[in-house]
């Protein structure tokens, strides 16, 4: 955790040194939207204006829940096991976007019941998932730890093997509810604000949801100011990894994409520990779960793309891919106002 302190800017003269090739291609200023920005954005991260994300990783965080005792979920913990062995064996939702998209995934057992058998689930597990937490803390301060150390600690180990940018993603029966949770003392806002149906609630499951939420926030009491407690009392350990992975990326200057709301609940913690982890976070996509806008908001984070998304395993992170290439096929190809003899726009106020 000492290596939150490393955490500074990214490079600015690399960012505006990237703003200004985009003003030197033959198009309106700006013309290309919110994609100039993030690739502006990625440039000061990797300190260099010549953006390269030809090797890319989605790190899929697996644990379970206990709060799913109380019913707010459609399914029970199982699946959890089988959608992680599905995920490290390469069958899964993600996988299949993944390929397409040419990065690599790696599954991650954070904190599940039930070990899966399969040697290519990378294995960082110190508790079989989280408690109940209406009648205790989810966890206890060192399990919280050992989570967002070991999201730290992968950043730093694919940073180290070549990965330049990573989409955070997760699988974990029941975990809308302690994201729910989160987002409604980090935002301030009612839980009937925050709250989705997550797999498919019936009304009369939603308000059960919404009541065992409120029945934990009144036992522990958590506050926006202290991240921390709120994560170890209402959190899941997936969402502790993925904090760390957050922290990570800020710590080892590498661009970690935000999925939906789970993952926008993990990036939050990490914002709320320090504001600098978001200039080294990209919005993906604003997912359906009604706390995902306003998690966004809070880090100051813009989505560019709104299709109602909410199937989780970082499949939303991942449809950024293509959009972050295609802006970078514009950014290095395309011709510029010197290529074509022509004036450039100028920025009018």
């Amino acid at each position: 955790m000492h290596r939150i302190q490393q955490i500074c800017k990214p490079d600015s003269s690399a960012y505006l040194a990237a703003k200004d090739r985009w003003d030197h291609i033959a198009k309106p200023l700006g013309s290309f939207g919110d994609l100039e920005e993030m690739i502006q954005k990625i440039a000061a991260i990797q300190g260099t204006a010549d953006v390269d994300l030809s090797n890319r990783t989605s790190v899929i965080f697996c644990a379970d829940h206990g709060i799913v005792s109380e019913g707010v979920t459609q399914c029970g913990s199982e699946v959890t096991a089988v959608c992680a062995k599905a995920i490290a064996e390469g069958s899964s939702n993600v996988n299949a976007v993944a390929q397409q998209f040419h990065a690599d995934v790696a599954a991650v057992d954070i904190g599940m019941k039930t070990d899966v058998d399969s040697d290519k689930i990378l294995r960082y597990k110190t508790v079989c998932g989280t408690r109940d937490f209406t009648k205790e803390p989810a966890m206890n301060e060192e399990q919280m730890s050992a989570a967002i150390t070991a999201g730290m600690d992968i950043t730093g180990k694919l940073k180290d093997s070549g990965t330049q940018i990573i989409v955070s993603g997760e699988m974990g029966i029941g975990n809308t509810t302690p994201a729910s949770a989160i987002a409604s003392v980090l935002l301030g806002l009612p839980l009937e604000m925050v709250t989705g149906r997550g797999s498919g609630l019936t009304d009369t499951g939603l308000q059960r949801k919404i009541i065992t939420i409120e029945n934990g926030i009144k036992l522990h009491c958590p506050s926006p100011d202290r991240p921390l407690h709120l994560l170890q009392t209402l959190g899941g350990l997936e969402i502790a990894g993925m904090t760390g992975l957050f922290l990570g990326g800020a710590v080892y200057h590498i661009p970690v994409i935000v999925d939906g709301v789970i993952s926008a609940a993990a990036a939050a913690i990490a914002y709320r520990m320090n504001p600098l982890c978001a200039d080294y976070m990209l919005a993906s996509h604003c997912s359906g779960e009604p706390a995902a806008s306003g998690l966004l908001r809070m880090m100051h984070l813009k989505p560019v793309i709104d299709a109602g998304l909410r199937l989780g395993e970082g499949t939303g992170g991942l449809l950024l891919l293509p959009l972050l290439d295609g802006a970078l096929a514009l950014y290095r190809h395309s011709h510029t106002f010197e290529d074509e003899n022509m004036e450039r726009y100028q920025k009018l106020s």
